[in-house]
């Protein structure tokens, strides 16, 4: 449409006033990081990324209004305050930003007003800092590597270590040899000149190694002197070229990545000398964790460590938990970073860490808090070393749960497995390398005794995460040609192997059903459900009834009466029954849905629902020393979501043939006064027993955590009453607690 005059010159003025001082960045191109002395992870001096080079920002004009657009754009809910006069100390290099006007709303400073880039009054003595509120935005879930790269010009991706000596090309993984790094696109190797130890340590916490160890500097010199004397060397012309070196790292040791130490790519300009004048390049010698070392003579015994990963879908990463006072218990994200991350990573025999993530992305736990405020400095030995607050007086939830992932060795393992035949990348007939006849051949595995422990070894090696489905029988995928002969059978893992060549297996190959199409073949999947039972609940809702036979003819239809129910003199006299409520929580990242589809389902006309899943539970009463007195019910279940935390809704239900499942975050209650909600006890004695619950217990269905499928308690029964107390998930205590509760017990049976 046509203005007119005075109406347009009035927008053009508008326009001119309400444009912004500087010339804009597309939103959130703009990149902020946190520096400088601050002890947590939310609070530094404020700088920002502009043509490749970081540069600080003026206090002039900074107001909380801005800090909270710069805290929201870093990942934080909010600003807490801002700080000015550098209290984190006096940046270098350019003052990006001054005179920064924000409204309050926009998404990046970069939406905000400011006097230009570069363009300043002030000095470094005026650096603005920001703390931030812990708590972090939706989506924003991880301190990454990319995140905290300082790119110095120069974009420093890969370091590798190349062998030198015969005996270190042979291991697997490589521990000692040359440090190359690639930078623009290219491998260089690096001087040695003034290289240190904490240089070594950063190089080998990259490639999965928790600790460096020095090596014998002459011996290599003395082999470089020899491949220098010799004119046909390749070493000898590359070296002529300053491009072949860098120049100079400089690492403080607690850095997680070697870009992020002090990098001089050539000698200082104006000065004619060669990039490496001591001629040699740098050698680091690493040390590999427990889990990627050769055994030698016979495994001991090892300490139980004091952390552990859960939940994760690969090695080396998962939900953070620590043990204390005999129980494990997860670590809260306020002040998580990768420094800590590290710290924990290498306590586990692993390298330094390649993410920390926030708000359980990994799943969460149940059960206590036992950190929050981790803040390490990166050299302590274990996570226990580093000052922390107590979790519980933290205002943390689970939903706070801290993880990790770690830096892994390579150790081409994954070379070693494939999939053939699916309709996905993710599926397929599963065909190894083996050696046969001291040749390596490529081979199908034999399908008997395959499960879900190998499947998630499988999945695991071929870097694809959890196993969804374990297939026996695969006549609808064809392998590859060539490869379809069995070279792999009796396949039995723990399910903490690396890779299928490390699990039991028969010597010489034997399949029952020969070959054919029924070899092995799996579903991978990169996230799984994890279900766990409530134990407090348990605990505090179990009772003793006796309950009429007249009012248990549909619960005995349904087998959830022990035997001598069905010699008594029906409908006269009465079961008793210890009964409870269950609470079965999702703490996996995927539903937990049934095995089969809806067609399979079972129609139970006493209880007017379909049950979906035929063993979901073993609810048993033990002796304690282990042997069976009575059971409940194992009877199907029917699944649904019977509450959620608030924000996220109900999406299945058993009523009128609904889709069943629980969905994440979710938990399936069973109250204690519903039918079959009990164990029988009408034949036990009194004593003291183990009372335990099992779920999901034939692992129909896969999860990405089965060690806390169990709960136990210990039960005191004198006739007339129950008690119940102690109640834990199996993975709930360490190893020691658990030893000494049974020794406790045998104790007080008189059974030693």
């Amino acid at each position: 449409p046509m203005w007119p005059p005075s109406l347009a010159c009035s927008l053009i003025l508008l326009w001119l006033c309400q444009a912004p001082l500087s010339s804009q960045q597309s939103l959130g191109s703009l990149k902020l990081r946190l520096v400088g002395a601050g002890s947590q992870s939310e609070e530094g001096r404020l700088e920002v990324l502009h043509q490749g080079q970081w540069g600080t920002v003026c206090d002039d004009d900074f107001s909380l209004q801005e800090a909270h657009v710069a805290c929201r754009q870093l990942g934080f809910e909010a600003a807490v305050t801002w700080a000015h006069s550098a209290k984190y100390g006096q940046g270098e290099g350019h003052i990006w930003m001054d005179n920064v006007r924000c409204v309050g709303t926009e998404s990046s400073l970069a939406g905000c007003r400011f006097n230009g880039w570069g363009v300043s009054d002030c000095s470094h003595s005026e650096d603005v800092g920001v703390v931030c509120s812990p708590r972090r935005l939706p989506g924003h879930h991880a301190e990454r590597l990319s995140q905290t790269l300082g790119p110095q010009g120069h974009r420093l991706e890969e370091v590798r270590i190349k062998p030198v000596l015969a005996s270190a090309k042979r291991r697997n993984p490589t521990l000692e040899g040359a440090v190359e790094v690639r930078l623009d696109g290219h491998w260089r190797q690096v001087c040695d000149q003034g290289w240190t130890m904490n240089n070594s340590r950063v190089v080998c916490g990259m490639l999965g190694f928790p600790s460096e160890v020095p090596v014998n500097t002459h011996f290599y010199r003395k082999l470089w002197n020899m491949k220098m004397k010799d004119p046909k060397s390749r070493l000898r012309s590359l070296t002529k070229k300053n491009s072949f070196w860098i120049h100079r790292v400089s690492c403080l040791g607690t850095e997680a990545h070697l870009a992020q130490c002090q990098l001089q790519v050539s000698p200082a300009k104006g000065k004619l000398r060669p990039a490496c004048p001591t001629g040699i390049h740098a050698v680091v010698s690493c040390v590999a964790g427990p889990r990627f070392r050769h055994p030698k003579g016979k495994p001991r015994r090892k300490e139980e460590p004091p952390v552990r990963l859960r939940a994760g879908a690969q090695v080396g990463e998962g939900r953070v938990e620590v043990l204390m006072h005999g129980q494990w218990g997860t670590v809260c994200d306020h002040g998580w970073n990768l420094i800590s991350a590290s710290v924990l990573c290498r306590q586990l025999g692993y390298g330094s860490a390649r993410e920390a993530l926030f708000g359980a992305q990994l799943g969460q736990g149940l059960g206590l808090i036992h950190l929050s405020q981790v803040r390490c400095s990166g050299y302590e030995r274990a996570l226990g070393d580093c000052p922390a607050h107590e979790g519980a007086q933290s205002g943390c939830q689970h939903n706070n749960d801290a993880a990790v992932r770690c830096h892994v060795p390579n150790m081409d393992l994954q070379k070693q497995i494939r999939l053939a035949g699916g309709r996905s990348p993710e599926e397929g007939v599963v065909e190894v390398l083996v050696e046969v006849n001291g040749a390596p051949r490529w081979g199908a595995v034999c399908s008997d005794l395959w499960g879900l422990n190998e499947a998630m070894v499988a999945c695991r090696q071929l870097g694809m995460g959890f196993a969804s489905h374990a297939i026996q029988d695969t006549w609808y995928w064809q392998g590859t040609p060539g490869a379809g002969k069995v070279v792999m059978s009796g396949v039995r893992c723990l399910g903490t192997e690396l890779a299928l060549q490390q699990c039991q297996r028969h010597g010489p190959v034997h399949c029952s059903h020969g070959v054919g199409h029924f070899s092995a073949g799996v579903t991978c999947t990169d996230s799984a459900p994890d279900l766990v039972m409530n134990a407090q609940l348990v605990q505090e809702t179990a009772y003793l009834e006796d309950r009429p036979l007249s009012l248990l003819y549909c619960a005995h239809e349904e087998s959830c009466l022990s035997q001598s129910a069905d010699h008594m003199n029906w409908p006269y006299g009465h079961r008793r029954l210890l009964r409870f409520s269950s609470q079965i929580h999702n703490l996996g990242r995927a539903d937990f849905r049934p095995k089969t589809g809806r067609h399979s389902w079972t129609w139970h006309q006493c209880h007017r629902h379909y049950h979906s899943i035929e063993v979901f539970t073993h609810y048993d009463l033990l002796t304690v020393n282990g042997s069976k007195v009575a059971e409940g019910h194992k009877a199907s279940f029917c699944l649904e979501d019977t509450n959620c935390p608030a924000g996220l809704q109900r999406r299945y239900a058993c009523a009128n043939f609904g889709e069943q499942g629980v969905t994440v975050g979710c938990w399936d209650t069973y109250r204690h006064d519903i039918d079959c909600q009990w164990v029988d006890i009408t034949d036990v004695p009194p004593g003291d027993y183990i009372f335990q619950v099992v779920v999901n217990p034939k692992f129909e269905v896969a999860e990405s955590d089965f060690s806390n499928n169990m709960m136990r308690c210990r039960c005191k029964y004198d006739g007339h009453r129950v008690w119940l107390h102690g109640c834990h998930t199996g993975d709930a205590y360490g190893a020691h607690t658990e030893l000494s509760w049974e020794q406790q017990q045998r104790l007080m049976n008189n059974l030693i």
